[in-house]
């Protein structure tokens, strides 16, 4: 599939990882690599051009050969915080861009045809993705319509990214389970606490 040059790739770093016990879960060690470097390995491909978007001091992610946009407007609110930074960002920096996909820092296993998924059933809309049941907002590609309707809701502390994305008719998109070398994971296993981090390494370790 040719690089979709009209959405810009956001990976979204910028949370607290309180469950995680703080810190930057993306840096967690997995299969003797950051758990960061799983995503963007397999985001990359996807997509044309690829950013990231995190806060505090941005040179720590220097190493991961990437562009690092902070919370600008309405910082620290969460995913929805990250999700404007990029719709702003895109606006301003690749007018080429008609939307923007967003994945989050801790989905090591993501689906490879992701953005080829979503973006064969948005039309010109938000499209979620949706593994088991589970719906994943902030596994999405938003166009950049949704801006306003974006920083609205960070106005209003309206910060649930699925209430959201309910309110833009988001169509929601089923992905099956994932398999890498005969072991089925979910594409969206996130790693938010310790104990699904020692749950990657063994669905790696069987792999």
């Amino acid at each position: 599939m040719a690089f979709p040059n009209h959405i810009l790739g956001v990976i979204l770093a910028g949370g607290q990882s309180r469950r995680f016990g703080g810190g930057d879960k993306g840096f967690a060690d997995l299969d003797g690599r950051p758990v960061l470097s799983h995503v963007i390995e397999r985001f990359r491909p996807q997509i044309g051009r690829l950013i990231l978007n995190a806060n505090g001091d941005l040179s720590r992610f220097a190493s991961f050969g990437l562009e690092v946009v902070a919370d600008r407007e309405i910082p620290g609110q969460g995913p929805l915080s990250g999700i404007l930074t990029a719709l702003e960002w895109a606006k301003r920096h690749a007018p080429d861009c008609t939307a923007v996909a967003t994945v989050s820092t801790d989905v090591p296993f993501l689906a490879l045809n992701l953005i080829q998924r979503l973006e064969a059933e948005r039309g010109d809309g938000v499209a979620i993705a949706v593994s088991a049941g589970r719906r994943h907002p902030t596994i999405a590609i938003w166009p950049l319509t949704s801006r306003e309707a974006v920083a609205d809701a960070l106005q209003r502390g309206a910060l649930s990214v699925d209430a959201l994305a309910a309110e833009l008719n988001a169509v929601a998109v089923p992905f099956p389970m994932g398999e890498i070398d005969g072991v089925t994971i979910d594409p969206f296993f996130n790693v938010n606490r310790p104990e699904d981090l020692v749950a990657a390494r063994a669905l790696l370790a069987k792999s």
